[in-house]
Order: structure tokens, then C-alpha cells, then sequence
């Protein structure tokens, strides 16, 4: 089987034309900055955004992310998987990312997924509650998922759900993170899940659950803080998202950085590639990273 390459992109928190995250951050320009350097990276199999996809949940901001991420998408021949978080909005989500017809959907029906790309498997769970920023899984949520994963997938199960299914040492990620960690834990124990893809934190992350992998994405509108000085809570500029590379029986995952920055070099592949041969051979360390 072939290599797979997933992208996730979380937290976008597209707004409203002309509007700015806390009135300084472009999140819409974040978000082409990305998808720019995607294109100009090759193919990817798969484009995942796990949720708070827009700020405050409106229809125009749902509009301006699927202008922008699909035609991106179509080019790089990228099934897209959208996932719901906290700042979404049920109504206008289905609406205008997943084509349902107004009115078609109520709000306290949650919109999971499962789409397949060439052999693995990708769950999209809804962890949010309808006007809380908690994350909960409900009974029946997770009845469907234990029902997805009676049937292995031929290369495993890719999870995803906003709110990551750990602790965290950070008091707002621990006060805001997803409830009963333990229900989810036990439908995916002894399952194909191969790794849990996550957001909502703005700090990358990693972690476990029933020994699968789990990974807290960097986020595209801007960082907490992870070492903020005691007693404050501490928000900076930069942005990033994940790649998930597929190789064989290996799922690796890389955080890639995406806050613009002065080059150090840029060379051609293959020259780098017999450079680093060369050294290897040498054992010369000087200059290999």
C-alpha cells in the first residue's frame, strides 16, 4: 500500500471579513499563508480541521474557510474532513460545510463522520455541547463509534475530536477540557484507533489514551503560553498545523511551523540529500542541522 499524507489545521478561527482576532491577528491570512505552502509541498491525501473553524460561529466565516480550503484541497487532490469545536456553530456548520439544508438538522444532534481514504479510516466526533466551550461525548455518540470499529479499517482508524481526551497541568485546559475521559477510553481500548488527532488547547501536545497516540495540533490563530509566569494566563502570536504521514504500518506525525521567519538555507533535495551522505560517511557533524 502507498504512503499516506494527512494535514490537520485546527483552530482557524475564521471571522467576518475585515475583522481581527483580539483586533490583531488575521486569522483569514493565517489560514492562505498555510494553504500556500501546501501547494507548493505536493500532494496530500487528506486535509483535516478539527474544529473552532470559525470565531463565533457565523455563516460568512464558514463561507470564507470552504472558498478558501477547497479549491486548496481539489488541487492537492485532498478529501477534507471538517470537525466541530467549541466556537462552532451547529446550524450554520452543517449548512455551509457540509451541505445540509437549513432547518434539516437539530441543534442537539452532534455531526460525527467517518470518510475513507485509500484503506484508513477517519472519525470525526463531535465533543461539543450546543453554547458550552466543555467537551462531551454523549452515550449514543459513542455506541456509534463502537460500531464504526467492529469492522477493522486495512490501514486503522484515524480519530478526531476537538477536545483533547487528556489532563493537562494548564488550569484553562484542564477546566475546559473534554468530560469522562474514561467512556471514550474504553470504546477505543483494543480497536484499530492508531492515533487521536485533537485542537482546542493552542498548545501542541502529545499524550495517550488506552496506548494510542494522542496529539494536540498546534493552532492556526495564535499560542497559549505553556510556561506563562504564575498565575497569569498568556497568549502570543504564531501559528502552525500538523502533518501525519502514514508509512506502512507507521503513523508519524511532525508539527510543522508556519509563523513566517528568516531562512537559514534552502537547497535543492537531492544536492542536501549527498551532502548528508557525505558527512555520515565522513563523521563530520559540523553543519547537519
Amino acid at each position: 500500500m502507498r504512503d499516506l499524507t494527512v494535514i490537520q489545521l485546527t483552530d482557524t478561527h475564521i471571522r467576518p471579513a475585515g475583522e481581527r482576532l483580539y483586533d490583531a491577528v488575521d486569522t483569514y491570512e493565517n489560514l492562505h499563508h498555510v494553504l500556500d505552502r501546501l501547494r507548493a509541498s505536493g500532494p496530500v491525501d487528506a486535509l483535516v480541521l478539527s474544529g473552532d473553524l470559525t470565531d463565533n460561529g457565523s455563516p460568512e466565516g464558514y463561507r470564507r474557510l470552504r472558498e478558501a480550503v477547497e479549491p486548496a484541497a481539489a488541487e492537492l487532490g485532498a478529501v477534507v474532513v471538517y470537525a466541530m469545536g467549541n466556537h462552532d456553530e451547529r446550524t450554520a456548520f452543517g449548512v455551509e460545510l457540509l451541505g445540509h439544508a437549513p432547518g434539516a438538522v437539530a441543534q442537539d444532534v452532534p455531526h460525527d463522520q467517518v470518510v475513507e481514504v485509500a484503506g484508513l479510516r477517519i472519525i470525526a466526533l463531535d465533543s461539543t455541547t450546543p453554547r458550552r466551550h466543555t467537551g462531551k461525548l454523549e452515550l449514543d455518540q459513542l455506541a456509534w463509534l463502537t460500531d464504526q470499529l467492529r469492522r477493522p479499517a486495512p490501514r486503522g482508524t484515524l480519530l478526531v475530536l476537538h477536545h483533547p481526551p487528556l489532563r493537562s497541568a494548564i488550569p484553562a485546559a484542564e477546566l475546559l477540557g473534554l468530560g469522562q475521559i474514561e467512556l471514550l477510553e474504553a470504546a477505543v481500548a483494543d480497536s484499530d484507533v492508531r492515533m487521536i488527532l485533537c485542537g482546542h488547547n493552542h498548545m501542541t501536545a502529545a499524550g495517550s489514551l488506552a496506548g494510542i497516540p494522542v496529539w494536540v495540533g498546534p493552532a492556526l490563530a495564535y499560542r497559549i503560553d505553556a510556561m506563562a509566569p504564575v498565575g497569569r494566563q498568556r497568549a502570543v502570536s504564531g501559528f502552525g498545523y500538523s502533518r501525519v504521514d502514514v508509512l506502512g504500518s507507521a503513523f508519524v506525525v511532525s508539527a510543522v511551523e508556519a509563523t513566517p521567519a528568516p531562512e537559514l538555507y534552502n537547497r535543492a533535495e537531492g544536492d542536501m540529500l549527498e551532502y548528508l551522505r557525505s558527512i555520515d560517511q565522513r563523521g563530520d557533524h559540523a553543519g547537519t542541522r
